[in-house]
């Protein structure tokens, strides 16, 4: 992710797939820094299906923490 500090405002998503193509949920949009902790709260499912969007970049929850 090219944009990485705490302040950057992010989108915090969940990727569900689905039978007409699946859709995104927007869990949040605000700081990384509060964005993080919610993701930690999901279960590991979701945490599989979560992705953080900055203007620039998306990356994986996943990626992001190293798993």
């Amino acid at each position: 992710m090219r944009t990485t500090q705490d302040g950057a405002t992010v989108r915090l998503y969940h990727l569900v797939s689905g039978a007409d193509g699946g859709a995104a949920h927007t869990l949040f949009y605000g700081p990384l820094s509060e964005a993080v902790p919610i993701a930690e709260q999901q279960s590991e499912d979701v945490q599989d299906a979560l992705f953080i969007a900055t203007d620039n970049d998306v990356v994986a929850y996943c990626d992001l923490i190293g798993l």
